[in-house]
């Protein structure tokens, strides 16, 4: 498994983008930041060398649909596209994944914890080493958004200022999602402060201590709440409940 071959090969891919576009380049970001957590998580959990390439290997390609996506539509959004199922097309129906990997040894792993990557639920998955890196690419990707949610401006992500999204507030359903302690549907989201909380809202599906640790180490509960200045004084309380609930919950997850 030659993982620098893997990356010169991603680069090759990403050249028929455009690569000064905000959202490509931040998909670009995301997707080395995601490499890297993965294979944090994975050492953290002292997986053998081969899990922890791996779970490298995953990170690189797990967004690998988005890049089409974003050239069709200009979007995230799911109702455009469905970027996982789209880059399970391109490697494995198209077989591009001989380019990445000569090998088709860990084809059925990667190919499952790809498709599985950005599903609101992670279910169907029985056999034991796709789960755990269906389940590693799953807390990378979250770890990573929490970077990206603070270093990318709201504009791109959100498509209006952080002042914006501080006017807003909650909706009845997606708060009570949060009190369920769900993730947030992606069809439910009204308010641009619904989509903020869907980022948070992240946190309960993590599955590894060792992921939950990097929040905490990182003090993303409090980082991502304090990036939106809350004037709509329903919003603010709403969300010192977001803060509250969300802080035991993340220490009770690693006490356990």
């Amino acid at each position: 498994m030659d993982l620098q071959h893997a990356k010169k090969e991603f680069e090759r891919y990403l050249d028929g983008y455009d690569r000064t576009d905000d959202k490509i380049r931040l998909k670009i970001v995301h997707t080395y930041g995601v490499t890297e957590c993965s294979r944090q998580i994975a050492k953290r959990m002292c997986l053998s060398e081969e899990d922890q390439k791996l779970a490298q290997l995953i990170g690189l390609l797990h967004d690998i649909g988005r890049f089409e996506q974003l050239k069709r539509f200009d979007s995230f959004e799911p109702d455009t596209m469905d970027h996982a199922s789209f880059g399970v097309q391109i490697l494995f129906e198209e077989g591009k994944i001989r380019e990445f990997i000569k090998e088709d040894t860990w084809d059925r792993v990667i190919r499952t914890a790809i498709a599985k990557h950005s599903d609101f639920r992670l279910e169907g998955v029985q056999e034991e080493r796709a789960l755990l890196h269906s389940r590693i690419i799953r807390d990378a990707d979250k770890l990573d958004n929490c970077r990206v949610k603070l270093e990318d401006t709201m504009e791109t992500m959100l498509g209006v200022s952080s002042d914006e999204v501080g006017k807003t507030a909650l909706s009845p359903e997606v708060l009570e999602q949060f009190r369920r302690k769900e993730s947030i549907r992606a069809l439910t989201r009204k308010t641009k402060l619904d989509y903020w909380l869907s980022y948070l809202a992240y946190f309960f599906d993590i599955n590894f201590k060792v992921s939950m640790d990097m929040i905490l180490e990182n003090n993303y509960v409090d980082r991502l709440i304090d990036r939106i200045p809350y004037s709509n004084p329903q919003a603010k309380e709403q969300m010192a409940e977001v803060r509250e609930t969300l802080s035991r919950y993340a220490a009770e997850f690693v006490r356990n």
